[in-house]
């Protein structure tokens, strides 16, 4: 994975980010080494006793479990040869130019994007004393996403706005951290990095959220998204945060207190709002969709915390997979939080441009790809035999050695040194792959 990852010069930083009990620091200490053995950028370790072991020379990044909250912190942890800090999400703007402007030589990174825990960053301890799991050995039981009564200091249920007892609700089930709309204040307030949260997220939702930032940083003025290594990124879709998992969106304490930070109604993926249901028979929904929304057989949708798929559509019936009983006390929000047809379309790929240079060399022939940062190259020993059909012979060689298929290279200039020789596409596709690796 590393070396796979260094092609694209793209960094691997490995969470060591647990405490860990007395017996366990030995094996933890030699996985580090293993870790710097391979090749690995940087270590997000949250127990500091691992300072007090013989660690390799591998730069540290002191993790949000560390609870990365004030300057003092973050110079402590500078001191202790930390490179980055990755800081608590409750920070407010203010707080974190505040931290940058007290220790400028410390990189910040800061959280921009997915689940967020409704305790400070490496504070929790409902987990540890309710189940015995603890959030800080990364075993938590998510007791903020369940649900729960609200009483009053007499055992009696507290009344909603709406005058009814807030009863079986998700109080402490936050919604998911959005702040696409405040990078550029970060990057004024001293951040460096953003990190986008994806524990036990799937390959859609990375390619998704990675490709919306993207979009939102190039659109920052003076500022231009640079690809490692120059290579060219294609993607078919337009990305968009509600289309993968996406509980709705808060930008928490960046500017203070705001509202709403919870989701009373569900702790699960809600997706996109699309409409309104009207009315509710069996397996049969009337809907208003909102402009522009089409469904497919297939899309999950959702009403609270109540999930159903689609079976079929007629003009504005959607035929589903259950059958619903609604009440019609007040608005029903219909959601969707599973696109089929963008999840079909959705791909990006990054490759390397590379220059290939073939030649003929005195024993056979020479054959290199050549990067920005990287230079493969063999030599063939070969008999030469000389081609029939000269211009055909030296566009088949052109042709073969072009064919990068799923390597992370794709062709930008092409160069055949040599007379027109007859060499067999077979040997021609050995010699690219032996080159490439």
């Amino acid at each position: 994975m590393v070396q796979y990852a260094h092609t694209y010069g793209v960094q691997v930083l490995v969470t060591v980010n647990t405490l860990l009990h007395e017996h366990e620091y030995p094996q933890a200490v030699q996985m580090i080494h293993d870790l710097y053995r391979i090749g690995v950028d940087a270590l997000i370790i949250q127990d500091l006793h691992l300072l007090d072991f013989d660690l390799p020379p591998i730069r540290l990044h002191a993790s949000t479990q560390c609870d990365n909250r004030t300057p003092e912190h973050v110079a402590h942890l500078r001191d202790l040869g930390f490179k980055r800090a990755v800081l608590a999400r409750e920070l407010s703007i203010d707080e974190i130019r505040a931290i940058h402007e007290a220790v400028p030589d410390i990189e910040l990174e800061a959280f921009v994007h997915g689940a967020l825990c409704v305790s400070y960053s490496g504070r929790c301890y409902i987990s540890e004393v309710l189940a015995n799991r603890s959030a800080n050995r990364g075993a938590c039981a998510q007791f903020c996403r369940m649900a729960y009564d609200l009483l009053d200091s007499s055992y009696n249920e507290v009344l909603d706005e709406q005058g009814q007892p807030i009863h079986q609700r998700y109080l402490l089930s936050l919604q998911d951290l959005d702040r696409s709309a405040n990078l550029q204040e970060l990057i004024d307030a001293g951040v460096t990095t953003f990190k986008i949260e994806g524990r036990l997220k799937d390959a859609d939702y990375v390619t998704n959220i990675v490709a919306y930032y993207r979009e939102k940083l190039n659109q920052i003025s003076n500022f231009k998204f640079q690809i490692s290594n120059g290579a060219v990124y294609k993607r078919t879709f337009v990305p968009d945060p509600t289309k993968t998992f996406h509980r709705g969106a808060t930008d928490y304490f960046l500017h203070g207190r705001t509202r709403p930070m919870a989701n009373w109604s569900t702790p699960k993926s809600t997706g996109e709002y699309i409409g309104q249901v009207l009315e509710a028979r069996g397996n049969t929904l009337r809907v208003q969709l909102k402009p522009g929304i089409v469904l497919h057989n297939g899309d999950g949708l959702t009403i609270g915390s109540e999930g159903f798929s689609v079976n079929g559509v007629e003009g504005n019936l959607v035929k589903i997979n259950k059958a619903l009983s609604i009440s019609r006390d007040h608005v029903i929000s219909l959601f969707r939080n599973l696109d089929v047809e963008f999840t079909k379309n959705l791909h990006s790929e990054r490759r390397i441009p590379v220059d290939i240079l073939f030649r003929e060399t005195e024993e056979g022939f020479e054959l290199s790809y050549c990067s920005d940062v990287s230079y493969q190259h063999s030599v063939f020993s070969y008999q030469k035999e000389p081609a029939r059909n000269a211009e055909k012979a030296l566009e088949t060689i052109r042709t073969q050695l072009t064919k990068l298929g799923d390597t992370p290279y794709i062709a930008r200039d092409v160069r055949v040194e040599t007379a027109p020789y007859f060499i067999p596409i077979s040997v021609l596709n050995e010699w690219r792959r032996t080159t490439i690796i």
